[in-house]
């Protein structure tokens, strides 16, 4: 599945990656979904799609509405489920990736050897092949006041997991980034597909989590390296300094609210705002801040008690028809 969004030049790149996978895995076939991108991005996806070296195994669907990145993904897996051509396992790939030779084969691999593993994460790398952050521990209350405070120290000392789970072998972790992720598709009969109330992060986040109440595992599998141009998209990325946009405090709002309840949106920002607090000291004292651009108006504005429709799940199962609009375009 790869979800463009006015990236059609990076998402047939993207595609020019796959087909050499295809070498080792002959029933491969992608899904490529436009989220009304409103340029030119269906003419010349669509072209794609139809030349000979894609059109076997490639797939266009053009989408009506821009619902998200959630959104966009389930109605692509619901479409195939309709048409009774669902997969074993489900790729999701961001347009902004190029996998490596080998990377999809080692995820499916690895799903194979492990069979109560619901998602296997590839690690990312920048196009001078340096690693960047794939595999994490879910977001909490502490993790979230050691990050704002630049508390590293305090981390450690108060036994903090941190933030992300260091390289190495593969191993099971909490959650993987979306930009490559490979889902068993059993798993998300049981659990369901993404909830449609995000509209942009922390919707892989949220899935993962529920994944992992439900009994399966999440895999890092470093072995599968796919490069990574990060914020290509959507303009953000680790290295950000600008403001993150509205949407993404609603979608982490909304994952707080699904996965602890009110006690947690509120435990999680007031951790943050005391965090941001401790940094700003730091800095009166010439320590360097940290360059997230999180803003405290903006948790005070836009968290610290999730809104109605934050309390509300809006999970398709797998036997529902594609169509219905997403959650997070409903008021509430």
């Amino acid at each position: 599945m790869i979800v463009n969004y006015r990236t059609p030049d990076l998402t047939e790149r993207c595609l020019a990656a796959l087909a050499g996978e295809r070498k080792q895995l002959p029933r491969l076939r992608a899904v490529v979904v436009d989220g009304a991108s409103g340029d030119d991005s269906v003419a010349k996806l669509a072209r794609a799609a139809a030349k000979p070296d894609y059109a076997d195994w490639v797939k266009f669907l053009p989408l009506a509405i821009n619902g998200g990145f959630a959104w966009a993904n389930n109605q692509a897996i619901l479409t195939l489920a309709q048409d009774g051509d669902l997969p074993e396992f489900i790729h999701v790939l961001n347009p902004d990736t190029e996998v490596n030779p080998g990377a999809v084969v080692r995820l499916v691999v690895e799903l194979h050897a492990n069979p109560r593993c619901a998602a296997a994460g590839s690690e990312l790398v920048t196009p001078q092949g340096d690693a960047a952050p794939s595999a994490f521990y879910f977001p909490s209350p502490s993790r979230e006041f050691a990050t704002a405070g630049m508390l590293h120290r305090l981390r450690l000392l108060l036994g903090i997991a941190p933030n992300l789970h260091p390289p190495g072998k593969a191993s099971d972790v909490d959650w993987v980034t979306g930009a490559s992720v490979m889902f068993r598709t059993e798993a998300l009969q049981e659990s369901g597909l993404f909830d449609d109330g995000f509209f942009l992060y922390f919707e892989e986040v949220e899935l993962m989590h529920r994944l992992r109440a439900a009994g399966w595992t999440i895999r890092f599998v470093p072995e599968s390296r796919v490069v990574h141009l990060e914020g290509a998209a959507t303009g953000l990325g680790s290295g950000a300094t600008r403001p993150p946009p509205t949407y993404w405090y609603e979608s982490r709002r909304r994952y707080f609210a699904l996965t602890g309840g009110a006690a947690a949106v509120l435990g999680s920002d007031a951790a943050s705002l005391a965090g941001m607090g401790v940094a700003g000291l730091k800095a009166l004292l010439g320590r360097p801040r940290a360059k997230n651009g999180l803003r405290g108006r903006d948790i005070l504005r836009l968290g610290l008690w999730p809104r109605s429709r934050d309390r509300r799940s809006s999970i398709p199962a797998l036997g529902d028809p594609p169509g219905r609009p997403p959650a997070w375009k409903a008021a509430g």
